[in-house]
């Protein structure tokens, strides 16, 4: 018998899917309201279910595993939408490159300020800077830095779950409406989770945010180490 295949680790795997199952379902009886987004929704069914059978979480992941392992795939997947856009990023390609990178830095930047003003240590700081990009990248990056991954991976996670939920609504309201632009900046700011709800939308939008996504994700490994290194003298704590 495979070591993982325990009691505990052969219900992760059906958990996972039923509390997603469940909530697509929720999500589709509130008229799609943004604030019942199926990740969010999954998430807390998950949870509720770890806590009220008292299983360890590590078990769980270990049960869970192949579903971490598809993750890459799914993210090489997206390239697929975006191939009936190519004619326009062959057009576009600068501005969006320009794009993405502008708010990958600002991305850094307002965090690396923020933890700052506040008050927080270079350990936090060093953990939170990288929030804005998908969560393998995030935490390999907080990891090699010498920050907390396990704090990274909660940050990356809330700031998706913002984004995807109030990011098309704070677009709406400031006049953003082409829905490339709308694409491009749900990637940048809410990464995977945004993108997951950029596509529940609109093809056009899911396949703008996958690419910013993974060009945000390039930008900032190269970005923060920098960001790191020039502002590092002027910190303290």
């Amino acid at each position: 018998m495979i070591d993982w295949l325990t009691t505990e680790t052969l219900s992760s795997l059906p958990v996972t899917l039923l509390a997603y199952c469940l909530a697509l379902c929720v999500y589709h009886l509130s008229g799609k309201s943004t604030l019942a987004n199926p990740v969010l929704l999954g998430m807390v069914f998950v949870i509720v279910y770890l806590w009220v059978s008292n299983t360890p979480y590590s078990a769980y992941f270990e049960g869970a595993r192949i579903i971490h392992l598809l993750l890459g795939t799914a993210t090489v997947a997206l390239a697929v939408p975006l191939y009936m856009y190519i004619e326009h990023l062959k057009r576009s390609m600068l501005p969006i490159l320009v794009s993405v990178f502008s708010g990958a830095l600002a991305a850094a930047l307002t965090a690396t300020v923020t933890v700052a003003l506040l008050g927080g240590s270079k350990l936090t700081l060093l953990s939170l800077v990288s929030k804005s990009t998908t969560t393998p990248v995030a935490m390999a990056i907080t990891e090699q830095m010498g920050g907390l991954p396990a704090l990274t991976a909660v940050a990356v996670i809330i700031t998706g779950i913002l984004g995807a939920i109030a990011g098309l609504t704070v677009l709406r309201v400031v006049g953003v409406t082409n829905p490339r632009a709308r694409g491009l900046a749900m990637g940048v700011a809410a990464h995977g989770i945004g993108t997951a709800r950029a596509f529940q939308i609109d093809p056009e939008l899911g396949a703008y945010s996958g690419l910013a996504m993974g060009l945000s994700a390039v930008f900032t490994a190269l970005l923060v180490p920098l960001l790191w290194y020039m502002l590092n003298p002027l910190l303290t704590g």
